[in-house]
C-alpha cells in the first residue's frame, strides 16, 4: 500500500515493485503484473501505475509492450538489487565475506608452503 509521506505514489510503488524484482518474484515469467493489478495491490490509480513503470523502464529494468504488458530486461534482478541502498550493503558484504574466505585459504597455503620449505 502507498502512504503519502511526500516521496510521490509512482516512487514508492515502482520502489516496492522494484524490492519485487530483485527477489526474484518475476523471474520465472519475466511480466511484471498488469496496470490493473497494480492498481487492485498498492490502492493507486491507473495514472500512477503507468507511472510506476515508466519509471521501472527509465531505470532499465522494464520494456513494456503495447497491448501484452510490462516485461523484466535481462539481467533486471541484479540491476534491481543494486538500485537499492540496501541491497547494494548486502551484496558488498557478500563480496566482503568471500574475499575474506579467499584470504584465508591464501593465508592457510602459504603458511604450508613456508613450513616446507627448508629454513635458511
Amino acid at each position: 500500500m502507498v502512504e503519502w509521506t511526500g516521496k510521490p505514489a509512482y516512487q514508492q510503488v515502482a520502489e516496492q515493485l522494484r524490492q519485487r524484482i530483485a527477489a526474484g518474484e518475476f523471474e520465472e515469467t519475466g511480466k511484471l503484473p498488469s496496470l490493473a493489478e497494480i492498481q487492485e495491490k498498492y490502492g493507486v490509480t491507473v495514472t500512477v501505475a503507468r507511472a510506476a513503470i515508466r519509471q521501472l523502464g527509465t531505470d532499465g529494468l522494464a520494456v513494456t509492450h503495447q497491448g501484452k504488458g510490462a516485461f523484466l530486461t535481462s539481467g533486471s534482478a541484479k540491476a534491481a538489487k543494486l538500485a537499492s541502498p540496501e541491497s547494494a550493503l548486502a551484496d558488498l558484504q557478500e563480496q566482503i565475506n568471500s574475499l575474506r574466505a579467499e584470504v584465508g585459504d591464501l593465508r592457510a597455503r602459504l603458511e604450508a608452503v613456508e613450513g616446507q620449505s627448508p629454513s635458511a
